[in-house]
């Protein structure tokens, strides 16, 4: 949606045909064209008993389709692996019921305009001994460490590893046979793959353990498979993070050399697109340049990027930007720059998007006076 701007309009007129203008551009992922600038992040829900998606998880993703959220970006769903999740109410990616339900998720919403990606899943050491939906299988990890270096799970073995690669190319290729436009493969905030990637619980001496480059090996190897398992055309995204749950100090890369030794194998293996897991997408990454993670990513490995982390949750910027009070750290106009200038390609909103299903329509159709700010009792429903 374009709009222009002429003498004597309103304070923020620009600004907002401004958001409706670079937000509505289409962005391509290998062979999906997504029809706008936003994405919904993945958010854990746990509103899908045994593992299922049912009418209300189909009704939650698509509103948000049919308001103009271009990509859906699903709650992370467990891969097959008996060790691979630790809650009944997670949804999974595996079994014929679960398929089922998700197959009429995807449907409603492409019926509703948006494209949508499930977010493929393994906690890894992140859950606890004797939790569903699978209560005898272990955890597991690189090194059986949890992310506080305790150390009261299972290395992985051999079987593991493979096993785990397997489950991961399995779900990728379900998704495609049952109308998804692609898939995302969890590596961020301590879970399996992180944990690989992450000196603090990889202390491995094999050939999945070492320097940064060393440690992508198993992530690198489930990209791998995940590509071979679907066509040619159909996009792997992978999300990845350097904070991890209860520790937001962690960092997988000091500098951006560092940081570009652990993509480059992973964009090699078959990554079309990154997703790049901040706290406050605002922050700049390193010292000497204002590029925040995903703008590094980009400039690094030439892919597109999703940015995200607290669009719309900064203290009232957000909004102060969108009603022309300059441009905050955190607002709109930051924002907009930096997709102007290429930083990064998609926007992926979440806690504001939960709390405000047409959050995207407002904020094309220039309707900022209807956003509603985030109130942590939206956490409890699927409205």
């Amino acid at each position: 949606m374009t709009h222009t701007t002429t003498p004597g309009t309103v304070p923020g007129a620009q600004s907002i045909s401004r958001a409706a203008r670079i937000l509505s551009r289409p962005v391509t992922l290998n062979g999906l064209t997504v029809p706008n600038r936003i994405a919904m992040a993945p958010m854990t829900r746990q509103f899908s008993p045994g593992g299922v998606p049912g009418e209300d998880v189909c009704s939650y993703y698509a509103r948000r389709a049919a308001a103009g959220v271009g990509l859906v970006i699903t709650e992370g769903t467990y891969v097959g692996h008996p060790s691979a999740g630790a809650s009944s109410r997670v949804p999974r990616f595996h079994g014929q019921e679960q398929l089922a339900g998700w197959a009429r998720v995807a449907g409603a919403v492409h019926a509703a305009g948006g494209t949508i990606v499930p977010q493929l899943w393994h906690v890894g050491m992140v859950r606890q001994e004797g939790r569903p939906p699978f209560p005898d299988a272990p955890p597991v990890g690189p090194s059986g460490l949890r992310l506080d270096g305790t150390g009261d799970g299972r290395a992985m073995t051999r079987t593991d590893l493979d096993d785990v690669i397997g489950a991961f190319a399995e779900a990728a290729g379900a998704a495609e046979r049952i109308g998804f436009d692609g898939v995302e493969i969890h590596g961020a905030h301590g879970y399996l793959l992180d944990q690989f990637l992450w000196a603090g619980t990889n202390r491995r001496t094999d050939a999945y353990g070492g320097d940064p480059v060393v440690r992508t090996k198993f992530a690198a190897e489930v990209v791998a498979a995940v590509r071979a398992a679907v066509s040619p055309g159909f996009p792997v995204l992978f999300r990845y993070s350097q904070w991890k749950q209860e520790a937001y100090d962690a960092r997988l890369a000091g500098t951006p050399q560092e940081l570009e030794a652990i993509l480059a194998p992973l964009a090699a293996a078959g990554v079309d697109a990154f997703h790049a897991s901040t706290r406050r997408y605002w922050l700049p990454e390193f010292e000497g340049s204002d590029l925040n993670l995903a703008g590094w990513t980009k400039k690094l490995t030439g892919r597109p990027v999703v940015t995200v982390g607290s669009v719309g949750l900064d203290g009232g910027d957000f909004l102060r930007g969108l009603q022309g009070e300059g441009a905050a750290v955190g607002g709109i106009d930051n924002l907009l720059d930096r997709l102007e200038r290429d930083e990064f390609d998609l926007v992926a909103v979440g806690r504001a998007l939960l709390q405000d299903p047409e959050w995207a329509a407002k904020v094309l159709g220039d309707r900022f006076a209807e956003l509603k700010p985030f109130d942590a009792a939206a956490l409890a429903t699927l409205s």
